[in-house]
């Protein structure tokens, strides 16, 4: 008999076409059950007997999944609301999967007070929580809100798969995607890869349900390495497209200027940077011929024509992207820390500064853009802060 009791917190592409995918895949849960406030999204669902669908994409083409057996209820209602404490409270794993960390605490029925009163009358002998918002202290975050049980184990995530929601009727019908649900006119589109790193589960006695996810006993390296590495990479193939007019990521591809631009940045700038940091943890990853793998393996799925990730999505949010410590910035003050001159993210970044100006109405004079920057970065310092301005200027001049 199965043994394990999933529940998911919020349902976009990625606990519907990662985690929720997984463990129906895996066959070890008897319930899974998913915690949803969108109504129109709970009803289509409900209303197809408790199956969705999500699309994944390969190298080869795009499958439609289809999942069966899914419990979703609203917190919102009362007696929905009583249905999802009992599965928390008889519940093995949990996954919370929203916007942001910011959405722990938020609202009445707020996920953090669910789960807290789920697990005060706790049924089940063990409960692991994986947190997935993107945020290198979520699992801390999230267990401080809801506070601490035996037993009871908030892991972090590094979830390097590339997903999204496909809202366009018209795309939808091009890219032959199944919609998630009958009646509702959005498509799940995520990639195949499924190698995501975990914090180390510590509960004695306990072995995860979902078990296709890799235990690591430090996530901070790979975590930066997704933030300087995939994240950082991502956002400026994205930027060097918007300046060329491209529609979709898949596009670069065939451009020979951006690919090489892109190639530098992530061996020369993020990897030379991280081998150099992480030397001493022993980890493939973190050597020259490891990175190099990692490297050239995203940039291919980056482009994936089947994934067709559209620019418009990858760039969007610039004043989070490109703050100090995010993306851009954030690599090239860790390719300065190794003595590295991170020319090629420079680049990006000067696209980036003139885009965030366009959107803000403001002019893309050179002394305009350094008010852009001043606005963005505000408190925040760095001693490299200075140089970061040279490189960024002497991009934009020669742009």
């Amino acid at each position: 008999m199965n043994k394990h009791i999933f529940v998911g917190f919020g349902f976009g592409p990625i606990q519907s076409g990662l985690f929720v995918s997984e463990a129906f895949k895996g066959g070890n849960f008897s319930r899974i059950v998913i915690s949803e406030i969108d109504q129109k999204l709970v009803d289509a669902v409900r209303a197809n007997n408790g199956s969705y669908y999500v699309n994944v994409a390969s190298s080869a083409g795009v499958e439609s999944i289809k999942i069966d057996g899914v419990e979703i209820y609203n917190p919102s209602d009362t007696a929905e609301r009583g249905k999802l404490l009992e599965a928390i409270s008889r519940s093995t794993e949990i996954c919370t999967s929203l916007p942001s960390v910011d959405f722990y605490d938020k609202g009445e029925y707020s996920v953090a007070s669910l789960i807290a009163r789920g697990l005060q009358n706790r049924i089940a002998k063990a409960t692991i929580i994986y947190t997935a918002e993107n945020n290198n202290h979520a699992a801390e975050i999230l267990e401080e809100k809801v506070g601490s049980f035996k037993n009871v184990q908030f892991l972090n995530t590094v979830i390097g798969k590339m997903s999204q929601v496909v809202t366009d009727k018209a795309e939808i019908e091009q890219k032959g995607l199944r919609p998630i649900a009958p009646g509702i006119d959005r498509a799940f589109l995520v990639e195949e890869f499924n190698k995501i790193l975990v914090s180390k589960c510590v509960i004695p006695e306990f072995t995860p349900g979902i078990e296709v996810f890799i235990e690591k006993e430090e996530l901070l390296p790979f975590e930066e390495a997704k933030l300087y590495g995939h994240n950082a990479i991502h956002f400026l193939m994205a930027l060097l497209g918007l300046s060329k007019g491209y529609k979709t990521m898949k596009d670069l591809r065939d451009d020979q200027e951006i690919m090489g631009i892109a190639r530098a940045a992530f061996l020369k700038e993020s990897g030379g940077a991280l081998i150099k940091k992480y030397a001493e943890l022993k980890d493939e990853l973190f050597t020259e011929a490891g990175y190099r793998k990692y490297a050239e393996d995203l940039l291919e799925r980056m482009t994936n024509p089947y994934l067709s990730d559209p620019i418009e999505r990858a760039v969007r949010d610039p004043q989070r992207k490109l703050g100090l410590n995010d993306r851009i910035f954030g690599t090239m003050q860790l390719a300065m820390t190794y003595g590295i001159e991170p020319i090629n993210m420079a680049k990006g970044a000067a696209i980036g500064i003139k885009y965030l100006a366009k959107t803000q109405g403001q002019s893309t004079e050179l002394e305009n853009l350094k008010e852009v920057l001043a606005g963005i970065w505000q408190e925040s310092d760095s001693k490299y802060k200075s140089e970061i301005i040279r490189l960024t200027e002497g991009a934009i001049l020669s742009s």
